[in-house]
């Protein structure tokens, strides 16, 4: 019993490392190329089809748009 235990514990920890080491390893080139990374102003949040040439707010979540050159200069690695 005591081995079974150990080894369903064991089993755990491995299932569990393996599916947090997975997080987020998509294709990150891929991710960062719609209109919500390259227009001139972003929803800071860069949901998904949000964007514009000209200031105003995202229309999925409501959040002011920013210019996306000072986005990216604040500290955002995209």
């Amino acid at each position: 019993m005591k081995i079974f235990k150990i080894l369903l514990l064991s089993t755990t920890f491995l299932v569990s490392g393996i599916a947090f080491s997975s997080c987020g390893n998509g294709n990150a080139a891929a991710d960062k190329q719609g209109k919500e990374y390259t227009s001139e102003y972003v929803c800071p949040m860069h949901c998904k089809d949000s964007g514009s040439d000209k200031e105003g707010k995202c229309p999925v979540c409501g959040m002011d748009y920013v210019k996306n050159k000072d986005h990216k200069a604040n500290g955002h690695k995209h």
